[in-house]
């Protein structure tokens, strides 16, 4: 191999096929163009003296050899951008970079409206993309530096992942203003639904994976009650749309519920059972915890989903 060849470029399109395996999208991590990416996969197969990505459909699959790379360039990068980024001063006036965060519907529509108005009166040139991702997923494309940083529900890390907590929450159940059935027994929004109305009415579950149950299945279960739930969807946006249109009862985060209620017109209620307090905490990769422009967002990150001491006997609405 012709070392004297090689330069830092090179390095960083390769890591960037590696991960989006595609010309176009690896280009776009790294600021160049198609063309230009694949003409650096050329030289690099000219100084490797392999193929180290192929044609397999639609997709570019790397070789036995460009999965053996794969690791030890990555670290040498990371090695190298912790040397710069530790003095490296970071200027959000004049930055132009792109900051990927993972999290679920529910956390994008509770951050990103937030974190845009404060980022983009000081970082005018700075881009936001929140991705929706599995936990395990997200950890994944945390170690490969595909997204900077993830907001979740407390889960167990390895210890590679710092954490801070940032809110806790609970869940509550929604439902049309003036529900019938709500009505008729004479509940008030604020007030706890009894079990066996709750049980009787048609429920919508929020489920990424299709399953049909909940927490409160298991609470419901001990004491011989079932509910029914007539519908899953995987989003707790389309949680609140089904509530509000098909006049289901739905579980929402507390958080996410007061603003959604305010637009759709629906009413709070707490369900028949103490729910869970959930923690929730942003999380980032240990090599970039001293980063200077990784820093600056998570302290924007944290002002906009401080929501203060959590309370279960305020109004919820």
């Amino acid at each position: 191999m012709n070392f004297a060849a090689v330069d830092l470029n090179l390095l960083r399109v390769f890591d960037a096929m590696m991960i989006e395996l595609n010309t176009t999208r690896a280009g776009e991590r790294v600021g160049l163009s198609q063309p230009a990416v694949s003409s650096a996969l050329g030289r690099l197969r000219h100084i490797v003296g392999d193929e180290l990505f192929v044609r397999e459909g639609n997709r570019m699959v790397p070789t036995p050899r460009a999965a053996m790379l794969r690791e030890p360039i990555r670290e040498a990068l990371r090695q190298m951008e912790n040397a710069l980024s530790a003095a490296a001063r970071f200027d959000p006036a004049t930055a132009t970079q792109t900051f990927r965060i993972s999290g679920s519907d529910y956390f994008s529509t509770l951050l990103m409206p937030r974190l845009a108005a404060q980022v983009m009166r000081e970082a005018p040139g700075v881009t936001l993309q929140m991705l929706d991702h599995h936990s395990s997923e997200a950890l994944r494309l945390l170690g490969e530096g595909a997204i900077d940083m993830g907001v979740d529900a407390s889960f167990d890390v390895p210890e590679w992942v710092c954490t801070q907590p940032l809110f806790q929450s609970f869940i509550v159940a929604a439902a049309p203003k003036n529900h019938p059935m709500l009505a008729k027994a004479g509940i008030q929004p604020g007030s706890r639904i009894p079990p066996d109305i709750y049980c009787a009415i048609p429920q919508v579950l929020m489920s990424m994976d299709g399953g049909m149950t909940g927490t409160v299945d298991r609470v419901l279960a001990d004491r011989g009650l079932q509910r029914r739930v007539a519908v899953t969807v995987p989003h707790f946006q389309a949680v609140a749309l089904a509530i509000a249109e098909a006049g289901l009862l739905g579980s929402l985060p507390i958080h996410f519920a007061r603003p959604v209620a305010r637009l759709l017109d629906l009413d709070l209620y707490l369900p028949p059972y103490d729910p869970p307090i959930l923690d929730v905490m942003l999380f980032w990769h240990r090599r970039v915890d001293g980063n200077a422009a990784n820093a600056w967002l998570r302290d924007h990150v944290m002002r906009a989903l401080d929501f203060g001491p959590l309370e279960m006997t305020v109004p919820l609405t």
